[in-house]
């Protein structure tokens, strides 16, 4: 999550969407803000109480974090704004990034659909690197009645343009969006690494996020 207060904007990151790039692009004119060194120092000294302000929230908070510890009216007034993916290509990338950085993880499945079916096992213990890519995308969207409060959502498979888009609302010109953490390991098309019933597994486990972000199978990444 990146809050900037100079801007009036709150990125919140959900992880494998491209928000490593967003956070590298947008970072600099944070570091400008001139509310970003106090708010800095506040967060140092709040933690020395046992107890976070939030000026400083995790990288990948959901939105809710920020909306219960900042003032109504200053959050309200933030431009919100994630990135989302399909599902099905999201768990491909997951898989590889797991694979290349964390192998220690994979629970001894180096195939993607045996990985895939253990991570969807509800029996399996809690794993932290595995399980935030399980979480629904919609959970990082959604106030605690359960209602979208995000005021842009941007689709990795358009990353660049949509990118644009939050930053014209935003008020800032001129931002260059790197790639970062460009996978090398993968095939293109995720496709090729399902079958009928490892498809299925995904459309049952993220079902709400593929009703209420309208995802199908057959939407190619960009």
């Amino acid at each position: 999550m990146l809050l900037s207060p100079k801007y009036r904007f709150l990125f919140v990151h959900i992880a494998k969407t491209g928000g490593t790039s967003v956070r590298a692009a947008l970072q600099g004119r944070r570091w400008a803000d001139p509310w970003y060194w106090p708010m800095f120092l506040c967060s140092r000294f709040s933690h020395l109480s046992g107890h976070r302000i939030g000026t400083k929230l995790p990288r990948h908070a959901k939105v809710i974090a920020a909306k219960e510890l900042l003032p109504k009216a200053w959050f309200d007034a933030l431009f919100k704004f994630a990135f989302v993916r399909n599902p099905w290509d999201l768990q491909v990338s997951s898989f590889h990034h797991i694979r290349r950085e964390r192998p220690q993880f994979l629970g001894n499945h180096d195939n993607f659909a045996d990985f895939l079916r253990w991570k969807l096992d509800p029996a399996r213990p809690y794993q932290f690197h595995v399980d935030t890519s399980i979480e629904l995308q919609t959970d990082y969207l959604i106030d605690l009645r359960g209602d979208i409060v995000v005021d842009f959502i941007g689709r990795y498979e358009r990353l660049h343009e949509d990118f644009d888009e939050a930053c014209r609302r935003i008020g800032l010109r001129n931002v260059t969006l790197p790639h970062r953490r460009e996978a090398k390991d993968r095939a293109r098309d995720y496709r090729g690494y399902y079958d009928d019933a490892t498809a299925e597994l995904v459309a049952r486990h993220f079902a709400r996020d593929i009703e209420l972000l309208g995802y199908r199978f057959d939407d190619l990444a960009g």
